[in-house]
Order: C-alpha cells, then structure tokens, then sequence
C-alpha cells in the first residue's frame, strides 16, 4: 500500500501543476493582448496613465478574475478528492495490514501442521521414524548428508526423514507424495536411492562385541555360571510377502511354517539385547540351520562361546568343530515326562531366550516388516532390515 500511496500524491501534484500551468498560460495571453492593441504613437507616461484605452482594461479586468475563481473552485475540488483518496488509501492499509498478519498466522499453522524435517520435536520424530530424538535423526542425516543429493522440490533431510516414515509407518507412495507436496515419481526415485546408503551407512551400528564388551554389560539374569559365556542368542523371522509369479522364486519362498510366502532372516542379539548380528533375506523354505550355514555365522563363533536358540536350530555339531556349545529348550517329543531338574533349566532357557523375540519385535515395529511386502519392493527387503535393526540399536538397553 505504500506504493498506492506514492501514485495517489503524484496524480495531485500533477493535477496542482496543470491548474496553475494554465493560471501562468491565461495570464500571459491576457498581457500579450493588451499589449498588441495599445496605439503605436509615442506618448508619454503621463498621457498614457489620464487616458488608457478602453477595451484594453476591459479585456484585461475581466477574464482574469473569472479564471482565478475557477482555478480556486477546481483547487479546493482537487483537494477535497485528495482527503477522499487519502482516506480511502489508509483505509486499504489497514485492510493490507489485517491480510498481511492473517497470511503470516496461516503461514505459521502450515508450517506446524506440515511434515517437514525443519519442525521436527522429539515426539514427532519418535511417531514418523522411531528414532526417539531429534538429535539423533540428526546424527544418522549426517552420516549419509555426503552421499545424497538434494532435489529442487526436496531438501536433503526431508528426503532421509521421508525414507524413514516409509520404513517405521508403512505408507504408501502416494501417501508420502501428499505429506510432503511431491509427486509419487518422486517418492520412489528418493526411496529407491536412499535405502541403500542408509544401510551401507548405518550397519556399522550392528555390532558384533568382544568376549570382554559382552560379559562387562552382562545382565542380572546371565550372571549365574551356567550361563555366564553366552555371546550371542539367535532367533529367525519372516517376513510375508506376496506371491511371485516365477515358479522357482515361489517354491523358493513358500513357508511350511507360516503356510505363506515368505522371506527369512536370521537376527542375533547380544545379553543385554543389542542386535549383534544379521542376516541377508532368504526364501521362506530355507531350514534355521541352512540360513545359519550360509549366512556364514560360524565365522563369528570363538572357543568357548555359549549361543542360545530355540529347537529348530540343530547346529550343535557345527558349533563344537569352533569349541562352542548350544543351549536350548530340551525336545518333549517321545517322552512322557521331564525330569524336575530339565524342566526348570527349560525354563530358565526359556526365559532367557524370550529377549530375542522381543528384540526382533522392535525390529518388527517399523511397519514395512510386518506388512505383506510387494514384489517392487524385494530387491530393498534386506537394506530395509538392516535399517530397521540398526536404528533399534540407538534405542535404550533391551535388557537392564
């Protein structure tokens, strides 16, 4: 509004000047005029004061004054639409005013209502990525900031942040295309790039400790000396997945356990919980033991470990050949009843093998993993794991 307020003074100073500019133009005619029908002869002043001509007066008397009251009544005409447009140009000011500070609240409401990584709290970022604090979303941007290039349309921690909601939430492309005002094209190419930096960037948080890390962190309940060399607890998941269209890819993810097609990993965890080990995604049919083999878990077994699994990993021999042993509930079938003494060991085992099902559960809380998983999005399945298990190793202690 400020300009409107420049133009209106300068359309009145333009109006002023051409009313006194036509003042000057009548007052000039007037002179040239008296002087043109003066008499040629030569008088002196005296005879030219007693006996002025006529017309000449008359002439000029006359044509003056009326042009000044009309200059004087167009003036104060001018002037009165100067107050008019005065009052009329503040009042667009405020109105200017009011629509400015009404655009700067909405401005505000969208930006708190928007996801963005630029309004991240602790509580949002814990809901959109499951990493619990703003601080540490900021520590994994930065490990992969060098890596990933920024979009006209997208910053570079939007993009990480949007790679995240679609791992912790499970949402739909065009889901995340809206939240973040992009189109799905989008969504995939930035997904489809980041997943994989994130893993290769991040799996240094999936750690496999020395004797002397595990048995200094050794929880309460490991303590006593039966179970006190246990490195590792290990564990499968699967992971449903919708039915492949080549024979083979179908045979190889069919899961008599689930009765679905699937895909496997094998996580391991340490005592106190952190995931130490993990496994690429296999086909459903592969046997605990096979995924055990092949994932090549034996090279990380030293003499004297202890490793902790449920029945179906019937790996007791591989372990010995590395001077390990394997602890696990004993089996029940063909026999009636169990000794008191086995019974309360199985117990025991039981009870501390149950940390791993609830660690692979927080690897399980990010949505992608629990949800059927779309053939497009098999070849990102194992980066997507690593992610997932490695974000849950910046969470508080499994087990205190």
């Amino acid at each position: 509004m400020y300009v409107g307020n420049k133009a209106c003074n300068f359309d009145l100073q333009l109006t002023t000047c051409f009313i006194v500019c036509r003042y000057m133009r009548a007052a000039k005619r007037l002179r040239v005029s008296s002087e043109n029908e003066a008499p040629p002869t030569s008088l002196n002043d005296e005879e030219m004061i007693a006996d002025p001509p006529p017309e000449s007066v008359e002439t000029l008397r006359d044509p003056l004054p009326e042009s000044v009251e009309t200059l004087r009544e167009q003036l104060t005409k001018v002037q009165e639409e100067t107050c008019k447009l005065e009052q009329f140009c503040e009042s667009l000011q405020s109105e200017a005013d009011n629509l400015r500070e009404e655009r700067d609240h909405l401005q505000e409401q969208i930006k708190k209502s928007s996801t963005s990584a630029s309004n991240l709290t602790d509580a949002k970022c814990k809901l959109f990525t499951g990493i619990p604090t703003v601080a540490l979303f900021m520590f994994v941007f930065r490990l992969v900031s060098d890596f990933i290039a920024p979009l006209k349309s997208m910053c570079q921690q939007d993009q990480i942040l949007m790679t995240l909601m679609k791992l912790r939430l499970g949402l739909k492309n065009a889901d995340l295309a809206l939240r973040f005002s992009v189109s799905a094209s989008t969504v995939s190419k930035v997904i489809n790039r980041c997943i994989p930096i994130l893993a290769v960037r991040l799996k240094f948080l999936i750690h496999w400790p020395s004797k002397e890390t595990v048995k200094r962190n050794l929880p309460k309940k490991f303590r006593k000396k039966k179970y006190s060399n246990c490195r590792v607890i290990i564990d499968c998941s699967e992971i449903f997945t919708e039915r492949p269209y080549n024979l083979k890819t179908r045979a190889k993810t069919w899961s008599n356990y689930k009765h679905h097609h699937t895909f496997k990993f094998l996580v391991g965890i340490t005592p106190y919980g952190a995931v130490s080990f993990l496994s690429s995604s296999w086909g459903g049919r592969i046997s605990d033991k096979d995924i055990t083999l092949k994932s090549r878990f034996y090279n990380k077994v030293e003499y004297g470990d202890m490793i902790m699994a449920d029945r179906g990993f019937t790996i007791s021999e591989e372990l010995a050949l590395k001077g390990a042993t394997l602890v696990m509930p004993p089996f029940t079938t063909g026999r009636p009843q169990l000794p008191g003494r086995i019974v309360q060991d199985a117990r025991q085992i039981s009870a501390l093998r149950i940390h791993v099902e609830r660690a692979i559960e927080r690897i399980k809380n990010f949505q992608i993993l629990s949800q059927i998983c779309p053939l497009t999005f098999a070849p990102l399945l194992s980066d997507s794991v690593v992610i997932c298990a490695a974000l849950t190793n910046l969470l508080p202690k499994l087990i205190k």
